[in-house]
């Protein structure tokens, strides 16, 4: 049933007399109380291709009031004393228990076109009769909230059901979806890579813009002409026609290379930083430079002070973002380990011989630095050949028709905290090309798979630190560039609340632990103890839908993604059997 097909019937559509549960005996502010005359049959019934409950928990229902409906969902169920003890192991149900059920307010719906809004307009009265709300009324209720227009809308993203024989399906507007950010979370085995999945299948469907960070490698499964995969380093598995694609150094930051190579101390902090200056100067100004760096030791002055001075130079000299050739870094720190002028007096001004003790303090510097700049984590990075670049592949997908560009990780080791230190970096330039317009004619949505190892992160000791927030910025400002994000997480309490403020609607499976569901109510305030409750107890594929575009929780099953995410673990069975 459509949105227009649920307003043409009116209340027909939403008030059946077989669905009647009973009538309201209490009402307070938040919660309205029931004479259920339903709970003792032995089960739920079925009716209209589904089955009701009848008065179980977690129950969405209708209570017919004086001017509208209002919205709620059943909380708790319980017999009064007297009646408790006629439950024993001989009950086999009967209509005569005189049963109470608590129902939480959720909204109100409008009797005219059936629009649905958060709030209580009019409170029930005593005697107001309640009805279990219709499958197919639950599944149009993303829609309801923006009114029956919303159902001419061209781009409906179906994550779930309604029902659990999804015969009801949700079908949410991409802008309530995404338009302020989305977070999946659930702990795992909850359904959240399903529902990862699922979300990519869907909007495979129309003319996205998506690009999607696999930390693992478990969404190799995509395939199709609009389907584009790149990993970076070397992963176990990998999907079939994927580009082996290197990350330009010119990727990273001043900050960046820093805090990756911990300069400790009060003299290799400075000479690191020297070095990294007299590399930007030798490619901006190659002329300065013998064999591409710097020579200071027994050289002269002025040449280089002069361009240093010149504020043409000078201005992208102190660019963090100013390239240099990285490989030639200890070259560079070992002409900065220099007397700063020379013993004698010199016409015209010199630097002087090599400072011992300065090169010494800075040998374990360029011990890390050798170290850094052979791993084979880095060797997307620094020992790249002739590899395509990621960053050039990024923008021909934005100007190509491919809709989905999947960057696999899984090949990259968190040796010298690479994974992270990369995933950030391919966020800045995506941060980067947001700014510069790139996606205001055609939004782009990223999403980031096992987002707590990329964001929040700190890189570096001391004073020298660097903080893995390129997607903490995406999810403060990309969405004035159109640029959204999509979390997806299993460890919430490892996200900063910054980010998950910023994030307007929230995916939630199963949540086992306390920190975990706390950080969700925080996150979102119309998630009440009520609410989040039913996190714990949620089956796999089961998520609730809550966030600023969605102040009604709403409990869905997540449709199984047709590609289905490659995550089994080693089948002992058949490989352990004698």
């Amino acid at each position: 049933m459509t949105v227009d097909e649920l307003v043409g019937s009116s209340l027909k559509g939403l008030i059946y007399p077989d669905l009647f549960l009973g009538v309201v005996s209490a009402v307070n502010p938040n919660m309205v109380g029931v004479n259920l005359g339903e709970v003792g049959r032995p089960s739920g019934s079925f009716a209209y291709g589904g089955r009701y409950g009848r008065g179980e928990v977690n129950e969405l229902v209708l209570i017919e009031g004086q001017q509208n409906l209002v919205l709620g969902r059943i909380t708790d169920v319980r017999l009064r004393e007297t009646e408790r003890r006629h439950i024993n192991r001989e009950f086999t149900g009967t209509s005569d228990l005189d049963a109470l059920g608590q129902i939480q307010l959720l909204g109100t719906v409008a009797m005219d076109d059936l629009t649905v809004t958060f709030g209580i307009e009019t409170y029930p009265r005593i005697g107001d009769r309640t009805y279990a709300a219709p499958h197919s009324f639950i599944a149009l209720l993303p829609q309801l909230m923006d009114g029956p227009q919303a159902s001419s809308e061209p781009v409906l993203v179906s994550i779930g059901t309604s029902d659990a024989a999804r015969r009801n399906v949700f079908s949410i507007k991409a802008e309530r979806l995404f338009g302020r950010h989305c977070a999946i979370l659930g702990s795992t085995g909850g359904g959240k890579s399903w529902t990862t999945a699922r979300i990519v299948e869907e909007c495979l469907r129309f003319n996205a813009k998506m690009i999607l960070m696999d930390a693992t490698g478990e969404y190799r499964g995509f395939t199709g002409d609009h389907v584009q995969h790149f990993h970076l380093g070397a992963p176990v598995k990998q999907a079939a026609c994927s580009i082996d694609a290197s990350l330009p150094s010119t990727s990273f930051e001043e900050s960046d290379f820093v805090a990756l190579f911990e300069p400790a101390g009060r003299v290799q902090g400075p000479k690191l930083r020297a070095a990294m200056k007299s590399l930007r100067l030798a490619e901006i100004r190659p002329s300065l430079a013998t064999a591409g760096i710097i020579t200071k030791i027994g050289q002269v002055k002025r040449h280089v002070e002069a361009a240093e001075q010149d504020p043409n130079i000078a201005r992208r000299l102190d660019n963090p973002a100013q390239e240099f050739d990285v490989q030639r870094l200890v070259d560079q720190i070992e002409q900065e380990c220099v007397w700063t002028t020379s013993r004698t007096p010199s016409n015209p001004p010199m630097w002087g011989g090599v400072d011992e003790q300065s090169l010494s303090n800075c040998l374990p510097l360029i011990t890390r630095i050798n170290g850094v700049l052979s791993s084979s984590a880095f060797a997307c990075v620094f020992n790249s050949g002739d590899k395509p670049s990621l960053t050039d592949g990024i923008a021909d997908f934005m100007a190509g028709d491919k809709r989905l560009l999947r960057i696999c990780l899984s090949g990259v080791a968190d040796e010298y905290n690479a994974q992270g230190i990369i995933a950030n970096a391919i966020g800045r330039f995506i941060l980067t090309q947001a700014r510069a317009g790139a996606f205001q004619q055609r939004p782009l949505l990223v999403l980031v798979d096992e987002a707590h190892r990329f964001l929040g992160g700190r890189i570096g000791i001391e004073d020298h630190s660097a903080r893995l927030d390129a997607f903490e910025l995406v999810a403060k400002e990309g969405r004035k560039y159109g640029l959204n994000i999509c979390l997806a997480t299993q460890r919430p309490r490892d996200i900063t609340e910054g980010v998950l403020s910023q994030i307007g609607t929230l995916l939630v499976h199963r949540l086992t632990n306390d920190h975990d569901r706390a950080i969700v109510e925080r996150a979102c305030g119309e998630v009440d103890r009520a609410a989040s409750a039913f996190l714990p107890n949620l089956s796999p594929g089961e998520a609730v839908i809550v966030g600023t575009d969605f102040p009604i929780p709403l409990t869905i099953r997540v449709i199984p993604p047709d590609i289905k995410p490659k995550s089994d673990g080693p089948n002992f069975q058949d490989n352990w059997a004698l």
